[in-house]
C-alpha cells in the first residue's frame, strides 16, 4: 500500500498528494476545495486507513476479475468526488486480503460497507446502478448522522 496518492483537484485541477490516513480530510493546497479520498487498504493497514478515519468510510470489497466490481468502481469514484470531504472510499481486493474478507463475512463481490468510527452502519451486497449506489449511500449517511 502506498502512503499517499496524487489527486487532481476537481475545482482547479491542481495536483495534490493525498495521504492514505490522516487526522483530517484532504483539501486542495491551492484552492482549499475538498478532495476525493480514494485509497487501497489490505489486511495490515485497514485499521489505520479505514477504522480510524475521521469521516464515514465506504469500503468496496472487490477483485480484478469481477465484472460487476469494475462497473461499480467508476460509480463509487464519482460518488467519492461528489461527496468529497464527507466520505472516504477504501478499496479492498479480496484476493490479497483474506483476513478482511473473513472478518466481514464477505461471500459475494462486490460488497460495500459503510463504516463510521469502525462500526458497520450499512451493507450492500451485489452491484447497483449509479442512482442505486447514491441512494444507498445517502440513506446510510442520514441514518448514521441521526445516531
Amino acid at each position: 500500500m502506498a502512503d499517499s496518492a496524487v489527486i487532481a483537484c476537481p475545482n482547479c485541477s491542481q495536483k495534490n498528494r493525498v495521504p492514505t490516513a490522516a487526522a483530517g480530510t484532504p483539501r486542495c493546497g491551492n484552492c482549499h476545495w475538498p478532495l476525493p479520498w480514494i485509497v487501497d487498504a489490505g489486511d495490515d493497514a485497514f485499521t489505520e486507513v479505514a477504522e480510524k478515519a475521521p469521516i464515514p468510510v465506504v469500503v468496496d470489497f472487490w477483485a480484478p476479475w469481477c465484472g460487476p466490481c469494475r462497473m461499480v468502481s467508476q460509480a463509487l469514484a464519482n460518488l467519492a468526488a461528489e461527496f468529497a470531504g464527507r466520505i472516504k472510499l477504501v478499496k479492498v481486493n479480496v484476493d490479497t486480503s483474506p483476513r478482511l474478507q473473513s472478518r466481514f463475512s464477505v461471500q459475494s463481490i462486490p460488497t460495500l460497507l459503510l463504516l463510521e468510527r469502525g462500526k458497520v452502519r450499512a451493507t450492500q451486497v451485489g452491484a447497483l446502478p449509479p442512482h442505486g449506489l447514491r441512494a444507498w449511500l445517502e440513506q446510510g449517511l442520514s441514518s448514521s448522522a441521526a445516531r
